[in-house]
């Protein structure tokens, strides 16, 4: 499957794809008083990008640069645009490590998906 494909209701995803953005990570607060880190990246193929939200230790797995493969993920919409997920029960696996030296994401709204409790 290509980014490309991807659109909103879709579930059981699997997808390859290059880290091209990763923003800096951020704390929020869900609305049962957890307090959650969260950082935005985009991934894109040959065919496009999507944003996706990485949480808690998975952050600190996935660099700029990095071949990565989601699976059983799914994507939601965020604003209108689709946005990958991996929620409770999806994957994330660093295929091949990239030179992590990326340029900085610019400055963007925050994705405000958590996963659920």
């Amino acid at each position: 499957m290509k980014i490309s494909e991807l659109k909103a209701g879709a579930s059981n995803v699997t997808i390859k794809g290059t880290v091209a953005s990763k923003d800096e990570p951020r704390e929020v607060v869900t609305k049962f008083g957890k307090r959650l880190h969260v950082a935005n990246i985009t991934l894109k193929d040959e065919s496009g990008s999507i944003p996706m939200s990485l949480w808690g230790d998975t952050i600190d797995q996935v660099n700029v640069g990095d071949v990565i493969e989601v699976s059983n993920g799914y994507v939601n919409e965020f604003r209108g645009n689709p946005q990958l997920s991996t929620g409770k029960f999806g994957k994330i696996k660093v295929i091949n490590k990239g030179e992590g030296g990326g340029a900085p994401a610019e400055e963007e709204e925050p994705m405000e998906e958590m996963p659920e409790e």
